[in-house]
C-alpha cells in the first residue's frame, strides 16, 4: 500500500511539474525499462517541487496489447479514447514534446507510461493516474478540462481492461 502511495505521489509530482512549466523547459527522454530495474529507484527531484514531495519510482506495468473486439456497447480505444487524446492531450503528451515522457499518440506508448511508470492500470480505473488526474481537473493543464462524459469514457475503457480495440 505504501509503495502505491509513493508511486502515486511521484507520478503526480512529475506530471504536474512537467505540464505546468514554462515553454522553454526541455523534457528528458524516458528511460527504457530493463530487467535490472526490478527494484525501486530514487526518482530525480524536480527543481520546482519541494524535496518532501519526491518519492520512489517503479517500472511500468507489462503492456501486452489486447486485441479483442469490444462488447456490445463497450468502449473502443480507437473510436472513443483516441479522439479525446487527440483533442485534449497530445499537445503536451505526443506532439513535438512528450512531457514527463508520456506519449499518448498510440496505444503502445500510452501503456508504456511515463518516466514515473504506468498511468493506466488495466481493469482498475481507480488506480489509474489517467483517470485520477483528469477527474480531479488537474489534466489537461492547458485548454478545456475533460467533460464528465469524456472522463466516463476513459474510466469505462480502463475498467473493461484497457483493450487495444
Amino acid at each position: 500500500m505504501r509503495t502505491k502511495l509513493i508511486l502515486s505521489l511521484t507520478l503526480l509530482t512529475f506530471v504536474l511539474a512537467a505540464c505546468g512549466g514554462s515553454p522553454s523547459q526541455t523534457t528528458p527522454e524516458p528511460a527504457a525499462p530493463t530487467q535490472a530495474e526490478s527494484q525501486p529507484t530514487m526518482a530525480p527531484a524536480p527543481t520546482d517541487i519541494p524535496p518532501t514531495e519526491t518519492a520512489l519510482a517503479t517500472e511500468p506495468a507489462a503492456t501486452e496489447p489486447a486485441t479483442e473486439a469490444p462488447a456490445a456497447g463497450g468502449v473502443s480505444f480507437a473510436s472513443d479514447v483516441m479522439p479525446i487524446f487527440q483533442n485534449s492531450c497530445i499537445g503536451c503528451h505526443g506532439g513535438d514534446q512528450t512531457r514527463a515522457g508520456l506519449d499518448l499518440k498510440t496505444y503502445d506508448s500510452l501503456m508504456a507510461g511515463s518516466v514515473n511508470g504506468a498511468v493506466v492500470v488495466a481493469g482498475n480505473s481507480g488506480e489509474s493516474w489517467l483517470v485520477k488526474l483528469t477527474a480531479e481537473g488537474k489534466m489537461p493543464k492547458r485548454g478545456d478540462k475533460l467533460t464528465p462524459e469524456q472522463i466516463q469514457i476513459l474510466t469505462d475503457w480502463i475498467t473493461a481492461g484497457a483493450l487495444n480495440n
